[in-house]
């Protein structure tokens, strides 16, 4: 028999690869159904993997990409889009070929998955497992709070992001009881955390600007996409990426809001604003340019009333509002906490598991699966494809 511990993407995959094995499998869920944390992912849109090679998918892991070599090859995005497929979901694939169901319901996920279940006859059984049953170097069931025995114990309980979801680090500390070693734990794919007052500009969202992110001198992110104010700083699929190459401490964001512009061309797009309508105010001068409420801050940047009329602005007045367009700066404090974070970064060490079986290299019958280990990536459907594929391969036991 197997017991599966945790009921989320990628122990519901190792449920379904083991009963399709032939084995016994009881799925164990102190939530006591399946996909809790599933059913939230993607705003509810649920983005199930990238249709991506190979080594594109290893770039977009930037901890533990090499250790997946074996797992794309045994289930990667094409097997998981094919998995989907034989049950019954419709799948579209959207911009950076990041794929979806067709029904942009993430429930629909969790659905199909509950369906192939049932027709396996495994249940979702509410118990929280308290504590692995060991025999020596070896496991021999859990603790549910009652022993239960088992030839092969999987842990898939999720990491610490989205604590209210269930996933509150359980798994760490039944690893650590198997001698397994756990990496430092952090938020990653996470809001960021402003320094500056951004509460005038929470709800704005902006599209195709470029963000970048500065270690002091050190540039450590920089791409072009969507954003997102809140009352508290930044968020939105731009800055959820950037939190990935972020360290603790302060850092500083830049958004150039006109991208496509270089500050020459700019400059001769103000120049030919401001002399087309020589009376109007210099807001009412630039509504074209920018969304009304990210005038006043472009302006306060720039040291620019926005009352004063354009025929008395200055080219030095010109030059720092090119500026303020192009290298718009907040103050970073840091990124949000866990039940703001999409993933966790950190878990499990990796030296201590088998990447061509997820099985524990110190305690023999146990195997890993999804975000308690020591992997995550950059948004894109990625992360679900990583849960899919490790919970794929601990599902049917392969010998290494």
């Amino acid at each position: 028999m197997v017991i599966i511990i945790g009921a989320g993407a990628a122990g519901l995959m190792a449920a379904i690869s083991a009963a399709e094995n032939g084995e016994t499998v009881r799925l164990l869920d102190k939530n006591g159904f399946p996909g809790k944390k599933l059913n939230i992912t993607g705003k509810g849109r649920c983005n199930i993997t990238n249709d991506c090679s190979r080594d594109e998918f290893l770039e977009n892991v930037p901890r533990g990409g090499r250790f997946l070599y074996s797992a794309f090859e045994r289930f990667g995005p094409r097997d998981a889009m094919e998995f989907f497929g034989r049950l019954g979901l419709p799948l579209k694939t959207e911009r950076g070929r990041r794929v979806f169901p067709a029904s942009d319901s993430a429930r629909d996920v969790t659905d199909a998955l509950s369906r192939r279940l049932d027709a396996l006859g495994v249940r979702v059984e509410r118990a929280r497992v308290t504590r692995l049953l060991l025999d020596g170097g070896a496991v021999r069931g859990v603790c549910a709070p009652e022993p239960i025995e088992a030839g092969r114990v999987i842990i898939a309980t999720g990491g610490l992001s989205y604590p209210l979801t269930g996933s509150t680090g359980d798994g760490y500390a039944l690893a650590g009881s198997a001698g397994h070693s756990i990496t430092p734990l952090s938020p990653s794919l996470v809001p960021l955390i402003s320094e500056d007052d951004c509460s005038a500009l929470a709800g704005l969202s902006l599209k195709n600007v470029t963000l970048s992110v500065f270690d002091g001198g050190r540039r450590v992110f920089s791409e072009q996409g969507e954003l997102l104010f809140t009352h508290g700083g930044i968020s939105g699929p731009l800055v959820l990426s950037a939190s990935a190459h972020m360290l603790d401490g302060p850092h500083t964001a830049v958004i150039d809001l006109k991208p496509a512009l270089s500050a020459q061309t700019l400059d001769a797009r103000l120049l030919r604003d401001f002399g087309a309508a020589p009376n109007k105010t210099v807001s009412n001068a630039l509504d074209k340019l920018l969304p009304r409420l990210m005038l006043p801050a472009v302006l306060k940047a720039a040291g620019i009333d926005g009352a004063e009329r354009v025929n008395s602005v200055t080219r030095q007045q010109r030059v720092r509002l090119t500026d303020a367009l192009k290298n718009y700066k907040l103050g970073i404090k840091g990124p949000g906490g866990f039940d703001e974070a999409v993933i966790t970064r950190g878990g499990v060490s990796l030296r201590e598991v088998d990447p061509k079986t997820m099985r524990s290299k110190l305690a023999d019958n146990l195997y890993f699966a999804g975000e308690v280990l020591d992997l995550d990536a950059y948004t894109g459907g990625y992360n679900l494809q990583i849960a899919w594929m490790t919970g794929y391969i601990a599902g049917k036991g392969f010998c290494s």
